[in-house]
C-alpha cells in the first residue's frame, strides 16, 4: 500500500489562514483525529535550535505550533511542547522565539526532554539515549523546519528528531560518529525509527537556505507538508527542492536501511513535488566536518550548561501535563 505524503501551497502564517491550511493538508491523512484520540498525551516537537536569531526563520514558527496544538486539543488530546536544544533550555529558546504567549494562551506546557537508553534493532547502535518524554508520549507530532545545513546538506524531519537526544549527548555523538558522515546519518535514522513519530508536519512556508541551520537566510517557499512516515516526507521534500537524495545523509541512509519507501511507493493525494518544485534552492556554499574533537565537546557542554543554568531564567512555564 502506498504511503501518502500530503503537500499543499501555503503562503501565510496568519492564524486563521494557517488553521485552514493545516486542516487541508491533513485531510488526505484522515485529519488530526486519525492520529490523536481523547486523553492522549501528545508531544509537539518543533525545531527550536536557537533563541539568538528569531528573524532568520531558523526555527519552526510559533503560529504553526499553535495551530497544531489547537487541533490536538479539539481532538481531545493533551499537547505539550518539548525539545532539548543544543544550547540552553527548551523554555528559554521557546521564549526567545515568541512561543511563550501562545503556550500560555493554550495552557500548553513546555518541558525539558531527559534522556534514557533504549534498545534498537541495529547492532551498530544497540542502545540509543533519547527522550523518555518522547518515548512515553501517546503520540509524537514532529514539526521540522525546511533548512539547508552546513554539515548534513539539509535538515528536515529526521534530523529534527535529534532534538529528542539530550543536549550534551549531541556533542558526544558528533565526536563518536561524526568522523563518518554516513554513520552519523545512520544514527539519526535509527533515532527517528526509535521515536517513530505518528505524524510529521513540515514548515516550509518560509524556509532557511544557504549556510543553515542558523547562518543562512529566509526564503519564501509557500509549502506545507504532512505524512505519517517521516522518511517519505523527507524524501518528497528533497525532490521538491531539487537536491540529490544521496547527498543528504539522513535520506541516503534511510534508503539504504529500508526505512524509506521506494519512490514509486509514495503517493501524493494533493500536489506533487513537481507541482511545487524549487529550481534555485541554495545549499551551503561549503560543507563543514561533522566531527567534534574532545576540546570542542567540552566547550559545547560547558556552553550548554552555562546558558541552561546561569544565563537563562530558571523558571519554566508551569502548564499541566
Amino acid at each position: 500500500m502506498a504511503v501518502p505524503v500530503s503537500l499543499i501551497r501555503a503562503q501565510s502564517y496568519h492564524r486563521a489562514e494557517l488553521a485552514r491550511s493545516l486542516t487541508y493538508v491533513l485531510e488526505p491523512l484522515g485529519g488530526m483525529a486519525a492520529f490523536v484520540k481523547p486523553g492522549d498525551r501528545v508531544l509537539l516537537k518543533p525545531n527550536l535550535l536557537t533563541g539568538s536569531r528569531p528573524a532568520k526563520e531558523c526555527t519552526t514558527r510559533p503560529e504553526l505550533v499553535y495551530a497544531v496544538a489547537q487541533q490536538v486539543q479539539a481532538a481531545g488530546g493533551k499537547p505539550f511542547l518539548g525539545d532539548s536544544p543544543a544550547f540552553g533550555s527548551a523554555y528559554g529558546v521557546a521564549k526567545a522565539n515568541g512561543l511563550l504567549p501562545l503556550a500560555q494562551d493554550l495552557d500548553l506546557p513546555i518541558v525539558e526532554l531527559h534522556g534514557h537508553r533504549y534498545p534498537t534493532d541495529n547492532p551498530g547502535f544497540d542502545h540509543l539515549r533519547v527522550s523518555k518524554e518522547a518515548m512515553e508520549a501517546d503520540v509524537v507530532i514532529n514539526l521540522p523546519k525546511v533548512k539547508s545545513h552546513v554539515q548534513l546538506t539539509l535538515t528536515l524531519g529526521v534530523k529534527n528528531l535529534f532534538g529528542c537526544v539530550p543536549g550534551k549527548m549531541k556533542a558526544w555523538w558528533h565526536m563518536e560518529a561524526g568522523k563518518d558522515v554516513q554513520r552519523f546519518g545512520t544514527m539519526l535514522v535509527e533515532t527517528a525509527r526509535l521515536i517513530a513519530p505518528e505524524l510529521t508536519i513540515v514548515d516550509g512556508i518560509v524556509g532557511h537556505e544557504g549556510n543553515g541551520p542558523s547562518g543562512g537566510e529566509p526564503r519564501d517557499l509557500g509549502v506545507l507538508g504532512a505524512s505519517s512516515n517521516v522518511f517519505a516526507l523527507d524524501r518528497a521534500m528533497v525532490e521538491l527542492l531539487g537536491v540529490d537524495p544521496l547527498a543528504v545523509p539522513t535520506v541516503a541512509q534511510s534508503l539504504r536501511l529500508g526505512a524509506c519507501p521506494a519512490w514509486d511507493e509514495i503517493a501524493f493525494p494533493l500536489l506533487t513535488p513537481n507541482d511545487l518544485h524549487v529550481a534555485d534552492w541554495q545549499l551551503p556554499a561549503e560543507l563543514m566536518p561533522i566531527d567534534f574533537g574532545l576540546p570542542r565537546v567540552v566547550r559545547s557542554t560547558f556552553k550548554h550548561l552555562y546558558i541552561r543554568f546561569i544565563k537563562e531564567p530558571v523558571t519554566a512555564y508551569a502548564g499541566r501535563l
